[in-house]
């Protein structure tokens, strides 16, 4: 699965980045379909690992693809009955924060039918309401 080989912080704070539309990674840059979300959330790396399969599973070496976000967001938690206070929890996973309009997911495929079914059993595992997308030929 993902994760930062390296942070600044080992644990950040919740912060307020969901907020707002997505200003950059709107477009596809590298492919020509992509998944785009829809509203904003948080997608752990596991759900980005379960999408990449579901892809490349669907598909089987016909197509490229391409994951544009990365889980670089710590999330803590804290054990099983634990009293409150003690200071914060151990960073249990990472998540990407996405933004209404990023786009999550690009291929190249075979052909455009083949690569919206396989983006579509990837939507089937985001938290996210998503949307299939073609590059602007402009």
């Amino acid at each position: 699965m993902l994760a930062p080989k390296k942070l600044k912080h080992r644990k950040w704070q919740r912060g307020d980045q969901i907020k707002g539309k997505a200003t950059r990674m709107t477009k596809v840059s590298f492919g020509e379909y992509g998944l785009k979300s829809l509203e904003a959330g948080w997608i752990t790396s596991r759900q980005i690992e379960s999408a990449r399969r579901a892809i490349t599973g669907h598909v089987q070496r016909g197509a490229e693809v391409f994951i544009r976000i990365f889980p670089d967001k710590p999330i803590t938690a804290k054990g099983n009955e634990m009293p409150m206070g003690k200071g914060k929890g151990a960073v249990d996973h990472y998540v990407a924060v996405v933004k209404p309009g990023n786009v999550m997911f690009e291929m190249i495929g075979p052909d455009e039918a083949t690569c919206k079914k396989a983006l579509q059993l990837a939507a089937y595992k985001l938290p996210v309401k998503t949307r299939f997308v073609t590059k602007d030929l402009r």
